[in-house]
């Protein structure tokens, strides 16, 4: 099939091409400069666009992840990429998007729009922008025989090996076996064309990475996070950059939900010298104090962490070495299906949970059970908390029971769920309500049911609390960085009071949690 032969197409043809002649004149000037001129980029090293086709994406009904993918993988590979364009299944606007970034960067990779459906338009539209016919290539077509059955050349199966006519096809090598992959990518010019199942489009990527690594360009970045405003910091980070020019690239990004530190800086450079000169400048110039050294996976190395604290024969050291003989006594007496872990988000059974899987990853390094999670859930939550709850549960791999009403009705429907748990971690402190006659480990009140109690925090302090979680990095709900001490529902929750400061312009604002000097104002957050 002649795709310019139609006279639409052909009017398609033309109108990309002038468009494309125009580009090319108004960017030839400055392309390289786009390139360089803060990115941190060398003009010898390649680039790349990534072209992601799709209505699905446009419409919301599929999220892409092509691009990070790909994105990450050329970087690593000392590709820039300059350009992600998202597009919808349309015949010209394909063309026309070719024509343009092909010609622009050294490599442009699409991901989409190739099947057996009517939608599946990309090589055809590759096609239309290079003026080629697409024929049924012969090897593309021995295969579709061989896994459809079918020959003709009409099938929606026989499109699938339909592509321009200077198309090569490009087998990529299994990593994980070093054998050729079965089924090629097919590339025209310096376009490669990829499907766009992701989990097809990274195993065909990683099997053609060598097509893009030979450029000797290696990328280097250097983080670092700050514990201050992007307002503050503004000024600094502007003048760094005018001096750094495109040696140096400095991106700037807010992270509104992490408690240590509120923004993160990325340094990019080709050059290991330059970007290890540019941080060194950057740390000292940024205001005194604010840089931070962030933990990204306290998780991972809480066993470690929690129990080098215990043994540091500090206050708060010795808590946490009482806390986590607590834990192991009930663990003496119990197996881990018989234990769970009472979690609502809150600040006390966040420390909790931390000691908790600190002393089973401990005990058990190559345990494969998940931690069980008892949570009361609560009729008016606070969206901050359902998201860091969804969160805690990611990173911890729990199992989350969860159960409804107060205290002894959400026991009563455990019992009846998980009649094989016998003890139930409390995060209870002796300052709480009602609690100040409870031991480490003691049993449920007579007609509840019956439970083992244990409650490794009950001597611990609000500043204990707050020492370890911090100390530790430990991630807790973000709400305790806005005002709040004490945290329930949205119907009986408030900021604290005792947090509320007024800055010099008269705005005011609410210290975290942490700062409260007098722990005995803590439940004034709770009506």
């Amino acid at each position: 099939m002649l795709i310019f032969s139609l006279p639409s197409l052909n009017r398609a043809v033309v109108r990309v091409r002038r468009l494309a002649a125009q580009l090319s004149k108004a960017t030839m000037s400055t392309n390289s400069q786009d390139v360089s001129s803060s990115s941190g980029v060398s003009e010898e090293a390649p680039t790349a666009a990534i072209l992601i086709i799709g209505d699905e994406i446009l419409k919301g009904h599929t999220t892409d992840t092509n691009s990070t993918f790909l994105a990450r993988a050329l970087r690593r590979l000392g590709v820039s990429v300059q350009r992600i364009t998202v597009i919808p299944d349309k015949h010209e606007i394909i063309a026309k998007e070719v024509v343009v970034l092909s010609s622009k960067y050294t490599h442009l990779l699409t991901s989409g729009g190739v099947g057996p459906t009517h939608d599946d338009i990309t090589l055809e539209s590759i096609a239309t922008a290079f003026q080629e016919e697409v024929y049924p290539h012969p090897e593309l077509a021995q295969m579709v025989e061989e896994f459809f059955g079918v020959t003709d050349t009409d099938s929606p199966a026989m499109k699938l090996a339909m592509v321009p006519r200077s198309a090569k096809l490009n087998y990529g090598i299994d990593p994980q076996t070093g054998k050729r992959q079965r089924y090629p990518v097919v590339s025209v010019r310096n376009v490669y064309v990829f499907p766009g199942t992701p989990s097809f489009m990274e195993m065909a990527f990683s099997g053609l990475e060598h097509l893009f690594a030979s450029s000797g360009t290696t990328f280097h970045s250097r983080e670092v996070f700050v514990d201050a405003e992007e307002t503050e910091i503004a000024p600094v980070l502007t003048k760094l950059q005018a001096s750094w020019g495109r040696k140096v690239a400095l991106g700037s990004y807010p992270d509104w939900l992490s408690n240590y530190s509120k923004v993160r800086l990325v340094l990019d450079s080709d050059s290991q010298e330059e970007v290890d000169k540019a941080r060194a400048q950057l740390v000292d110039q940024l205001p005194k104090g604010s840089v931070v050294s962030l933990i990204k996976d306290p998780v991972t190395i809480a066993p470690a962490e929690v129990y080098k604290l215990a043994n540091t024969g500090t206050a708060l050291g010795e808590k946490v070495k009482c806390a986590v003989k607590t834990i192991e006594t009930a663990l003496d007496q119990y197996s881990t299906e018989q234990v769970c872990v009472g979690f609502n988000g809150g600040k006390d059974c966040t420390a909790l949970l931390h000691l908790y899987y600190s002393t089973l990853k401990r005990r058990y390094p190559d345990g494969k059970d998940k931690v069980k999670a008892l949570y009361i859930r609560n009729v008016s939550q606070f969206p901050e908390m359902e998201r860091f709850l969804q969160d805690t549960t990611k990173k911890y791999d729990l199992e989350l029971i969860s159960v409804e009403g107060n205290i002894r009705q959400a026991l009563n429907e455990l019992h009846d769920k998980r009649p094989e748990l016998k003890a139930v971690l409390m995060g209870t402190r002796r300052s709480d309500p009602y609690s100040h006659t409870l031991t480490p480990m003691c049993p449920t009140d007579p007609g509840w049911p019956e439970y083992l109690r244990v409650n490794p925090l009950l001597d611990w302090t609000y500043h204990d609390i707050w020492s370890f979680l911090r100390m530790l990095q430990v991630p807790y709900c973000i709400l305790y960085d806005k005002g709040y001490t004490s945290l329930g529902s949205m119907d009986n929750s408030y900021r604290n009071k005792a947090l509320l400061v007024v800055d010099e312009r008269g705005v005011m604002r609410y210290k975290p949690a942490y700062l409260l000097e007098n722990e005995e104002e803590e439940r004034n957050s709770r009506a």
